[in-house]
């Protein structure tokens, strides 16, 4: 198992990979001059599990760009299963035609993790139900008032 940070929520990684007692994975995440994302996976992924930890809170667009590069970038280093952790899932006020000519902002967020290479999402508390059926991929959404987060090794290995 290995645990990739992005830039969104580094110390939340950073806590998870300590309470596991996995150490993060090492990536470069960066920016080019023009501000595209780059991100360069330091190690061997090949046929490991891969929990992503990456926010797609403010800025949600660099936010969400960090994350598709770096599943695109895990899903051709070969990783054998990976889930993006999304402790914010953005863009899902969005979940609905507000108007003609409007998007469905939230099914566009899950199609494009779909096609960067996630097989799996976890997340916390949708703002709306109907998003669970966006996401085409196993899911798994914690309730806040719900369910604690007590997460083992076991428990994130099961998760899959």
């Amino acid at each position: 198992m290995k645990i990739l940070s992005c830039n969104s929520n580094r110390p939340l990684a950073e806590a998870i990979a300590t309470y596991l007692d996995v150490p993060l994975t090492k990536a470069d995440v960066r920016r080019f001059a023009d501000m595209e994302v780059f991100v360069e996976i330091g190690e061997n992924v090949r046929g490991e599990d891969v929990f992503v930890i990456q926010s797609t809170c403010f800025p949600a667009n660099d936010n969400v760009m960090e994350l598709l590069v770096a599943l695109d970038a895990l899903r051709r280093g070969s990783a054998r299963r990976i889930t993006a952790v999304l402790p914010y899932y953005g863009y899902a006020r969005q979940d609905r035609k507000s108007g003609p000519r409007t998007p469905i902002s939230a099914k566009l967020l899950a199609n494009l993790i779909t096609s960067a290479g996630a097989d799996r999402v976890l997340t916390i508390d949708l703002h709306a139900g109907q998003i669970q059926g966006f996401l085409t991929y196993p899911r798994t959404i914690c309730l806040p008032r719900r369910c604690s987060l007590k997460i083992s090794r076991t428990d994130m290995t099961a998760a899959n």
